[in-house]
């Protein structure tokens, strides 16, 4: 055996005892190798340096040891005088020999006890009564507090992750349960143009999406109408609705407009949805997530999204709005499939007749989305619903919006004109508002919500801006509350009833009329010679072809003579 060339002189017994621990390991197995001796808890780093170095131990010539001991500096990115160090120490002490040493403050923290009071007590209050919190949802209100106390340096994410873990831990052994939950991983969305949208907190990211739901609706008299669009905005942190939009209408941005209000605003809804819970969503989003439709790029959504303070970002890939699609399939399926009209994929199973109207759609599907869907358990945290997990994801309360400051995201009808007295005219329905009779006569602009139309919004264009003048109320109908669907379909029940009345009527009028206007053409001699005509009436010149119609006609029939008694008749004449 060559010597090996090792300027500390390792102990060759050593170097003999631990080569032979390797032929007995060998041995156990023929497929096994060397490296199967590395604890699995290593790092990369620390496997990569002990393979290296079982490398030299290995019995060689003085050359070869030398070529060896280059190659293996090269490929730790060390000297060799270093690698000699450490071949030493690996045959001395082990593996504890070449792997990094534990921190002396290893257990401890280096966060003041004021955070660790406040991290450690935020994470237990919001898990009393029923409420989950989690620790990336106490990091976000670590950085609310230090915003509050004007603090650059805070505990990061990381920090709160470690300071929580045993509290978590000891809560699961306690309850002897083995909970993987949710532990850290974000949603990330990239967009279109090469950003990261790393979604940290509820009301971060919300997407939005049409679809047109499998099923046939009838309006408020049973005429068959068509299958409703169904607009749907969802946070991306926890995976609620936060609004909808239900219609008719095709997917615009006004479509989208009116999602976004809704999804804004604070709801309220009366005793007639019968609900169980409360959809206290709201707030106004930071970044507004969609697919590139034309609808999603008008300057209309950039302009609610600069005037109202979020972000419009579109997806890079479809993929990216599973989120949404997963959404409308739980819609579709363990919603819809029950009703009447119900258009599923097997024909045979096709309920024959739609009964289901647009306002009774809405009254049972914002009950769905309020007491089932938002109440369901989020998949990734196991153990919060998912009105729940936005809630306790809120970095702050979100502000309180004023309708008036969301009237952009309204539907917009031009070309209406105030009347004397202050009225308008929509949909064959008459408004009138207080301070409009001094613009009679004025062109103006009305929003409304098409799923009350009973008020609308009358704004007057001035320099580019459209300035509120008055709200305008539907005359007869101030307590009422009507859908633009149902002014439409009493517009079109109107026009049918009064076609079917009057039609009789109306085309004996106009026969009546075009024969008058046709006798008003003719001269005055024509009309002479009809009225002649229809008093004496003239018997027409025997033509050769009347006199042989007449001869072929009188031919079977021979006249006899007729003979008289001239006695019998001077009798009767004396007399």
């Amino acid at each position: 055996m060559g010597e090996t060339p090792n300027s500390n002189q390792v102990d060759e017994s050593l170097l003999l005892h631990d080569r032979s621990d390797q032929v007995d390991k060998t041995s156990e197995s023929a497929d096994a190798k060397e490296n199967n001796v590395i604890v699995t808890e290593l790092s990369a780093e620390a496997k990569l340096r002990v393979e290296v170095l079982q490398s030299l131990i290995g019995p060689c010539d003085r050359k070869t040891y030398g070529i060896k001991l280059k190659q293996a500096a090269e490929k730790l990115g060390k000297t060799v005088r270093t690698v000699q160090r450490l071949v030493k120490k690996y045959q001395e002490q082990g593996l504890s020999g070449v792997t990094e040493a534990e921190r002396s403050d290893k257990g401890g923290y280096r966060i003041d006890d004021g955070w660790q009071d406040f991290i450690v007590k935020t994470y237990k209050e919001g898990n009393k009564d029923g409420r989950k919190m989690t620790p990336a949802q106490v990091a976000i209100r670590v950085q609310v507090r230090a915003g509050q106390l004007g603090l650059e340096k805070y505990p990061c994410h990381m920090t709160v992750y470690r300071l929580l873990n045993p509290i978590i831990e000891r809560k699961e052994q306690k309850q002897k349960v083995r909970n993987i939950g949710w532990r850290g991983s974000r949603v990330s969305h990239q967009t279109r143009d090469g950003q990261t949208l790393d979604v940290h907190h509820s009301n971060h990211v919300w997407q939005c999406d049409h679809t047109k739901l499998d099923v046939m609706l009838v309006d408020q008299y049973g005429e068959t109408l068509a299958r409703p669009w169904f607009t749907k905005i969802t946070d991306s942190y926890s995976r609620c609705i936060m609004g909808i939009h239900l219609g008719f209408d095709a997917p615009s941005s006004l479509v989208v407009a009116l999602a976004m209000r809704h999804a804004m605003l604070r709801k309220q809804y009366s005793s007639e949805y019968k609900l169980h819970c409360e959809w206290g969503t709201c707030g106004v989003p930071e970044n507004l997530f969609t697919d590139g439709g034309k609808d999603f790029r008008s300057e209309h959504l950039k302009q609610i999204g600069f005037q109202l303070g979020f972000e419009c970002h579109l997806r890079d890939r479809p993929p990216e709005g599973g989120i949404e699609e997963r959404g409308f399939g739980t819609i579709n399926t363990d919603f819809l499939s029950g009703f009447y009209g119900y258009l599923g994929s097997n024909i045979q199973e096709r309920p024959e007749q739609a009964c289901i109207t647009l306002r009774e759609l809405n009254l049972l599907i914002v009950r769905y989305i309020i007491d089932n869907y938002n109440q369901r358990i989020d998949a990734r945290s196991g153990d919060q619903t998912r009105f729940q997990r936005w809630e306790a994801g809120l970095p702050a309360l979100p502000s309180l919006i004023e309708e008036r400051q969301l009237d952009i995201c309204l539907m917009k009808k031009t070309r209406r004109s105030i009347y004397k007295g202050g009225y308008v005219s929509f949909e064959n329905i008459m408004y009138r508002g207080d301070y409009l009779a001094a613009y009679a006569g004025e062109s103006v602009l009305l929003r409304y919500d098409p799923r009350d139309i009973s008020t609308v919004f009358v704004y007057r264009q001035d320099s580019g801006k459209e300035v509120l003048l008055s709200q305008a109320h539907a005359i007869d109908l101030e307590t009422e509350q009507i859908s633009l669907e149902e002014a439409k379909a009493a517009s079109r029940k109107i026009r049918s009833a009064g076609k079917q009345l009057s039609n009789k009527s109306i085309l004996a009028e106009v026969q009546d009329r075009d024969t008058f206007l046709k006798q008003k053409k003719k001269t005055h001699k024509e009309r002479k010679k009809e009225e002649q005509a229809q008093v004496h009436s003239v018997k027409p010149f025997p033509t050769k072809e009347l006199v042989e119609t007449v001869e072929e006609t009188s031919q079977p029939q021979k006249r006899r003579p007729r003979v008289f008694n001239y006695e019998q008749l001077r009798k009767d004449y004396d007399d």
